[in-house]
C-alpha cells in the first residue's frame, strides 16, 4: 500500500461522516502550526509546510483543484515565511510584527480580489478542476494573502485567515472533508485569540519605543547641561542639581 493511498484512506467514521487519515493529520499539523504562529515560533513554518505535504493528497481525492493549488502555495509560501522570520528575527529570535499601512492593506485587499477572479475563471473554463469554482477560487487567494501577511509580520493576516475560515467551514463541509470542516472552526477561535495577542505586542512595541524616545530625550538635555554649565567661564563653582533637574522636568 502506497503512502497517498494509505493517508486517503478512512481512518474513523462519526456522525455519518468518513473521516480520512490524510484530512486529519494534515488539519492538525496546520492547528500545531496556527498556534506557533500566535507564539511568534520558528517552528510555525516547517509544521505548516508538512501540513500542506499532506492535505495535497485529501483535497485531490475530494476533486477539489483549488484545495490542492492551495497546498501547494502553503508548501511554497512556507519556505519562503521561514526564510523570512529568520532574516528577520536574527538579533531577538523573534519576527517583528506591526499594522500594515493602509496602502498594504488596499495593495492586498486588490490582489486578493482579481486574484480569486483569475483563479475562478480558470476553474469556470475547466469544471473537472473544482466542482464549486468561486468559493474553491477564493480560499486558494485568500490563503496566499494570509501566509504572505504572516511572513510580513503583518497583524492583518489574523483577520485576511477569519475571512477564510468563513468560506471554508461549510465548502469543507458539502466536499466530504468533515474533519478540515470542523478544524476551520477551531481555527477561528485560534485566530480571535491570535489576533488579540498579536494586537496587544503591537501596544507594547510602541510603548517601549515611545518610552525609549523620552528616556534618550531626556538624558540628552542632561548632558547638555552640564557641558555648558561645566563650560562656562565665569561659573566658578559646579552646577547645582536644581538647574539639571530643571532641564528635564
Amino acid at each position: 500500500m502506497s503512502a497517498v493511498h494509505w493517508l486517503n484512506s478512512e481512518a474513523f467514521t462519526a456522525f455519518d461522516q468518513h473521516v480520512m487519515w490524510s484530512d486529519m493529520i494534515g488539519n492538525l499539523l496546520g492547528l500545531a502550526a496556527l498556534a506557533l504562529g500566535w507564539r511568534r515560533a520558528m517552528l510555525t513554518w516547517p509544521v505548516q509546510l508538512l501540513s500542506g505535504v499532506v492535505l495535497v493528497a485529501a483535497f485531490w481525492s475530494a476533486d477539489l483543484g483549488g484545495g490542492v493549488g492551495k497546498q501547494f502555495v502553503v508548501i511554497t509560501v512556507a519556505g519562503w515565511g521561514w526564510y523570512q522570520w529568520r532574516r528577520g528575527g536574527a538579533d531577538t529570535g523573534r519576527v517583528a510584527i506591526r499594522f500594515a499601512t493602509w496602502r498594504e492593506r488596499a495593495v492586498l485587499a486588490v490582489a486578493t480580489g482579481l486574484g480569486t477572479a483569475a483563479v475562478a475563471s480558470l476553474f469556470l473554463a475547466y469544471p473537472s478542476l473544482s466542482w464549486n469554482p468561486w468559493p474553491d477560487a477564493y480560499i486558494f487567494t485568500g490563503t496566499l494573502a494570509a501566509m504572505f501577511a504572516q511572513a510580513r509580520g503583518w497583524v492583518e493576516f489574523w483577520f485576511a485567515w477569519l475571512a477564510v475560515d468563513v468560506v471554508g467551514v461549510p465548502l469543507n463541509f458539502h466536499s466530504g472533508l468533515p474533519f478540515s470542516g470542523l478544524v476551520y472552526l477551531i481555527y477561528f477561535v485560534l485566530v480571535i485569540a491570535g489576533m488579540y495577542a498579536w494586537w496587544q505586542q503591537t501596544r507594547r512595541t510602541a510603548v517601549g519605543t515611545a518610552t525609549a524616545g523620552i528616556v534618550t530625550s531626556a538624558d540628552a538635555a542632561v548632558n547638555t547641561a552640564v557641558n555648558a554649565a561645566v563650560n562656562d567661564p565665569a561659573r566658578t563653582e559646579p552646577p547645582s542639581i536644581t538647574a539639571v533637574e530643571g532641564v528635564t522636568a
